[in-house]
């Protein structure tokens, strides 16, 4: 929720001044008829962009908030150029972030389901090692242990064969068994971590957040802010002044230099 971050800033300028929204405000308001410019020019999308650039500006203000600035014959279209811009950049910063997070969520989801795959061949594995008869190798043993030097101690050969098999099975199956138990628990661990990773990758990967705070919308000034009309009328009264000095001085200075050709 923080705004007004220098760095925040200077990443919303990158993105206001990206070719991704020009071209949607180009598209979006016809720009290229609004500025008269010829679509069969050799160099038409070479003024366009010089248009552009001359009448939309992006700027930082000293509280680290972001100006849009857009100037157009028309009032109206520079009040919603400039609302639009600021609405698109919610739309490319999201696009932006979602091309990011997309990637790094099929690469977690690929993880996740690989170890879930492996816990269930894992389990698989020991269910067909339950059917055989181990069950915890280690209880087993020591119980089957015991159990057979109670039996050579009583002198039952035939208890002593029945303990010695399942002896036989523990050994040939067991370090497969103690094999497969450790990799699930360590799988299952795994899994868990990743699981938190997983849920975080698909919300950011599928959510999409406003980008920005809007101090204030742009509206339709009131008033022309160029040309300014008493600036035009000074200008050209100082330029016409100007231009009839330089004239009369000329003028002056050309009847001098012929009398002086005549006495001569």
């Amino acid at each position: 929720m923080a705004f007004g971050e220098d760095e925040d800033a200077e990443q919303m300028l990158q993105i206001l001044n990206s070719n991704e929204i020009r071209q949607r405000i180009i598209q979006k308001f016809n720009l290229l008829e609004h500025y008269d410019i010829n679509p069969e020019s050799k160099y038409r999308n070479t003024r366009l962009y010089e248009t552009y650039n001359e009448n939309i500006s992006f700027n930082r203000t000293e509280y680290m908030a972001v100006e849009i600035k857009v100037t157009d014959k028309d009032p109206q279209m520079a009040a919603d150029i400039a609302n639009e811009i600021a609405n698109l950049y919610d739309t490319v910063k999201n696009n932006l972030q979602k091309q990011r997070s997309l990637e790094g969520f099929k690469i977690v989801e690929g993880a996740y389901l690989e170890v879930q795959e492996d816990i269930k061949k894992k389990e698989d594995s020991l269910s067909i090692l339950r059917s055989k008869g181990v069950q915890d190798y280690e209880s087993q043993a020591e119980r089957l242990y015991e159990g057979l030097a109670r039996e050579i101690g009583s002198g039952n050969q035939r208890a002593v064969n029945q303990i010695q098999e399942r002896l036989d099975t523990l050994a040939k199956y067991g370090s497969a068994y103690v094999s497969l138990r450790d990799g699930l628990e360590h799988d299952k661990k795994q899994l868990s971590d990743l699981k938190g990773k997983y849920e975080e990758a698909k919300v950011d990967a599928e959510s999409s957040l406003p980008q920005k705070f809007v101090v204030d919308y742009a509206f339709k000034a009131e008033k022309k802010s160029y040309p300014v009309r008493w600036l035009i009328v000074v200008i050209s009264t100082f330029a016409t002044l100007l231009t009839s000095i330089i004239l009369i001085i000329l003028y002056e200075n050309f009847k001098k230099f012929k009398l002086l050709s005549a006495i001569e």
